[in-house]
């Protein structure tokens, strides 16, 4: 039945994320593209609370020591489905993008380890902006257009174990790779020719995160949970050529490339900055959790391609506050599905560390802020662990202060959590009486 249910997402999954773009956000333009969130459909749905939180039959892409406490061996897709309101001080525009937010896989090792291994996405670029220049009667003198495509994925292979009573710790590393392309196109009124700026990177590197969780019991059957994480620093080696040319457009939209006067090789660097997060919930298993979580993360330094930071904008320090939980009024009713249901809710607060300057002048940085609301469903499969995981968030980013954007979202989120148990279990222990 499990290869049922893969097969079926897979196909659906596939056909969405081919065809649609990952990301519209206009703040993709900057750096390698608009990052995502590194959440599980359960945990976004919670505010994106993970550091502390553990489960028998959930991933958790927050912490791996958290796969120390994983007891099914567990396949989890999901897919997030973006609807963006793009407002500024003079006109705003709703645009939608879909995609395909990670697929994993996880296994216990005997009964005090786990192992995860999956992909996902790291960032995404996928903008396209104009500026247009009128003359005293409002006739265009100039169109100039912005736009970019790519994105990069990364692999990664996370390890838990416990070392302790009620201490575990863990270890991932990953691998990101993927390109990147940016284009300025200018064309000037009652000239032939249009100019184009194209730049195409590659980029790739690799990181590590250590984890360490810590559960005690306390009274009236309670149970705290503690949980931190350390990402070291490290550098994406950005490769790529600059290209500057002239081109024509024929009747039919055809462009043609007329004088190619320009090409260099881009090298530079895209550092992943040191990141910390510690998180702490209380609750009582399989009935309800509540949790917080703090994240920080020092500035991004850029250097060598096109969106280097100088008078337009800056990347400072940023840092998160998450605020979320869950609960299942009886996980093991026979007589009511919706009491077996898992509700979640949750909100977050985030400082992306990112500051434009809408006047261009390098004096006068705005920060743009990100705010959500979360909730969700787990639903369960028949009599099965496993969950169909619907996610809900609204929220806001950046404001239309100083002449900049702001994005009013809605995102749903869907995915699987399908536990292989029995025959379908891989690396358990068989006993034999």
């Amino acid at each position: 039945m499990i290869q049922k249910y893969l097969t079926v997402f897979l196909l659906i999954s596939s056909s969405i994320a081919l065809g649609q773009r990952t990301t519209s956000s206009p703040y993709s333009f900057f750096g390698i593209g608009e990052e995502f969130s590194s959440r599980t459909i359960e945990q976004a749905s919670m505010g994106g609370i993970g550091v502390a939180f553990n489960s028998a039959q959930y991933l958790n892409f927050t912490n791996p020591a958290a796969y120390s406490d994983l007891r099914f061996t567990t396949y989890s897709f999901g897919l997030l489905s973006k609807d963006l309101t793009v407002k500024t001080n003079e006109a705003s525009q709703t645009v939608n993008a879909t995609s395909l937010s990670y697929f994993a896989l996880a296994f216990p090792i005997g009964e005090k380890a786990g192992f995860s291994l999956g992909m996902q996405p790291l960032s995404s670029v996928g903008y396209s902006l104009s500026n247009t220049t009128l003359d005293s009667d409002g006739d265009p003198t100039e169109i100039s257009i912005f736009s970019g495509t790519g994105g990069i994925n990364r692999i990664y292979g996370s390890f838990g174990m416990k070392v302790y009573k009620g201490l575990s710790v863990g270890i991932e590393a990953d691998f990101s790779f993927g390109s990147t392309e940016n284009i300025l196109s200018n064309q000037i009124a009652n000239v032939i020719y249009a100019t184009r700026y194209n730049e195409t990177s590659t980029i790739r590197g690799g990181n590590v995160k250590l984890g360490a969780q810590y559960t005690t019991k306390l009274k009236n059957d309670l149970t705290l949970n503690l949980g931190s994480t350390f990402r070291f620093g490290s550098e994406l080696e950005v490769e790529g050529t600059e290209r500057f040319y002239t081109l024509s457009t024929t009747v039919n939209g055809a462009e043609i490339i007329r004088d190619e006067q320009e090409v260099a090789t881009i090298e530079g660097t895209y550092n992943l900055p040191v990141q910390t997060i510690f998180g702490f919930g209380i609750g009582k298993l399989d009935k309800w959790h509540a949790g917080f979580e703090y994240e920080s993360q020092n500035a991004i330094q850029t250097s060598g391609f096109l969106n280097r930071t100088g008078n337009t904008f800056r990347y400072d320090a940023s840092d998160r506050i998450s605020l979320g939980g869950y609960y299942t009024p009886k996980a093991t009713s026979i007589s009511s599905y919706w009491d077996r249901v898992t509700y979640r809710a949750g909100m977050r607060y985030e400082n992306t560390g990112l500051s434009i300057d809408g006047s261009a002048l390098g004096t006068n940085f705005t920060k743009v802020n990100d705010f959500g609301m979360s909730f969700g469903l787990g639903l369960p499969m028949g009599r099965k662990l496993s969950n169909l995981n619907l996610g809900f968030e609204f929220g806001k980013k950046g404001s239309t202060t100083n002449n900049l954007i702001q994005e009013n979202y809605f995102n749903v989120r869907i995915g699987l959590s399908l536990n292989a148990v029995g025959r379908q279990a891989w690396f358990q222990k068989r006993r034999i009486d």
